[in-house]
């Protein structure tokens, strides 16, 4: 198993046995911004959608010591203005929110990406969070990635919300 650790956490790829994550990820309070929970069986579907990747990786976000889990991390393709990119998304455990584990998660993925990009992968990774969410907007200004702008989006399908176009060069050599 390839782990990726960078301070206090590590990124341990998406497992069969990770689908209670995406359950505890699915409460209203970790949706507010993501159009609300999901049916059991659109859970279903993402988890085998996670594991089942073409291009990209999920993984579970665990605390370098001790290996708890804290959350979850992953990137995969996006048709993004015209040009395929790489996008990522997290979520972090409610009661582990608040200690910055989610931009080292995200600085971690950030070098995962970069090797990616360096094998001719994508140039660009991409975080599209919702424009009045501050604690993700948080997590990409502390993980090292540019504000672009703002973008409309629908997320989920028939839900429009207002982003913010985060993104790190990946040919450029890690700060």
């Amino acid at each position: 198993m390839d782990l990726v650790g960078v301070e206090q956490v590590r990124l341990v790829p998406w497992a069969e046995g990770d689908f209670w994550l995406l359950r505890r990820n699915n409460s209203p309070e970790m949706t507010e911004h993501l159009g609300g929970p999901e049916t059991e069986e659109r859970l279903v579907a993402r988890h085998r959608r996670y594991l089942e990747l073409p291009a990209g990786c999920m993984y579970r976000v665990t605390l370098a010591e001790g290996g708890g889990t804290v959350g979850a991390i992953g990137y995969w393709e996006r048709v993004w203005q015209g040009a395929t990119v790489w996008e990522t998304g997290w979520g972090i455990l409610p009661e582990f929110q608040g200690r910055g584990l989610a931009a080292q998660a995200a600085r971690a993925l950030v070098e995962v990406v970069r090797r990616e990009a360096g094998r001719g992968g994508h140039p660009e990774l991409h975080a599209f969070p919702e424009a009045g969410h501050a604690a993700s907007n948080g997590v990409c200004r502390k993980a090292g990635f540019t504000l672009r702008g703002q973008a409309d989006f629908e997320y989920p399908k028939g839900n429009p919300i207002r982003s913010n176009d985060w993104y790190v060069d990946l040919r450029t050599a890690a700060a």
